[in-house]
């Protein structure tokens, strides 16, 4: 669970080379694509141009690189040559690359063309959402601390939280400990200790947090049918607080 130094080292260049395929999508991710299109593009850019492994791709079987959430999707979207991005989407596009042995981890919500104003406030208010998470991690802090402050922010804006799925322990394996709850009470909880690394991964909904899976095995959507988003970084404890290891260059 907790990291060496050499370990952070190498998990530091994983998580700047999964930042910079999210700095290629910026300028790719357009309406008329399908996400088929997009899965390929991003393997592509991780073998050829990263030399780096897309780490989802065989992972529990999964036959993809990315997943790919559209509107409803809350997680789990698998690419699709009929799933064409169109006019108003909003989509979340979920990145593994490994490098070195070591994980990264991250995902981030593009919105295509002219999107809804209720669509563009919950995807900055799910960014907020994680952001206040992530602001609460240093050594002797609390798992519940992080859930605590997700929740608050997003019931303090009108939205659900999902709680089927949370972040993870990341490292030389995808999923390892502990649980990241997007959901809890400040002071309970695992205590937080210099070295560990974990993913933080809100997914608010705009209407009811019940969620339900599709026939395919993997996607899951809102069971209202309602708008639902995500983003997602790999963050390590440090000495006085933490490092948010997928951060885009442009982002810092």
């Amino acid at each position: 669970m907790i990291k060496s130094a050499e370990d952070l080292v190498l998990m530091r260049e994983a998580g700047r080379l999964l930042a910079q395929v999210f700095t290629m999508l910026d300028s790719t991710v357009s309406a008329g694509q399908s996400t088929l299109e997009l899965d390929r593009a991003v393997e592509a850019f991780i073998r050829n141009e990263l030399q780096s492994r897309p780490a989802s791709l065989g992972q529990y079987d999964y036959p993809f690189s990315i997943n790919t959430s559209i509107n409803e999707v809350v997680c789990h979207g698998m690419p699709d040559a009929k799933a064409v991005l169109k006019d108003g989407d909003i989509v979340n596009i979920d990145i593994t690359l490994e490098k070195g042995g070591f994980i990264a981890d991250s995902s981030k919500m593009y919105l295509i063309g002219s999107v809804s104003p209720k669509a563009r406030r919950l995807v900055e208010k799910t960014f907020e959402a994680m952001w206040a998470g992530i602001q609460q991690v240093k050594p002797g802090a609390r798992l519940g601390d992080i859930g605590h402050a997700i929740q608050s922010h997003a019931q303090a804006n009108g939205y659900s939280v999902v709680r089927e799925y949370c972040g993870h322990g990341i490292g030389r394996e995808m999923h390892e400990e502990p649980q990241i709850l997007h959901v809890g009470r400040p002071g309970t909880g695992m205590l937080l200790r210099e070295g560990m690394v974990f993913t933080i991964e809100p997914m608010l909904n705009q209407g009811s947090a019940k969620v339900r899976s599709l026939k395919d095995g993997w996607t899951v959507v809102t069971r209202d049918n309602s708008l639902s988003a995500q983003w997602e970084h790999t963050v390590a404890v440090t000495t006085d607080g933490y490092e948010v290891l997928t951060l885009q260059a442009s982002a810092k």
